[in-house]
């Protein structure tokens, strides 16, 4: 299942974001391959945040589930 997918690929980047004291949340995947996650802790008020996730998690994640399309922070 591509949801299950995504959550693995997830797996292998949180260990990063923790090391920098925060995390992600899989929040949801849509239909056209729109992801949307969710940044804690010190990744949720971090001023690179939008970069964290378009740059790093959004490139990590089009390589291993080419499925996905984009994406988006709530």
């Amino acid at each position: 299942m591509l949801e299950e997918q995504v959550k693995i690929a997830l797996d292998n980047v949180r260990p990063s974001l923790q090391n920098d004291g925060g995390d992600v949340e899989f929040v949801s995947l849509s239909d056209d391959g729109i992801v949307s996650l969710k940044l804690t802790g010190a990744c949720g008020t971090c001023p690179m945040a939008q970069m964290t996730l378009k740059m790093g998690i959004e490139n990590y994640l089009k390589k291993e589930v080419p499925e996905v399309k984009a994406v988006v922070g709530v």
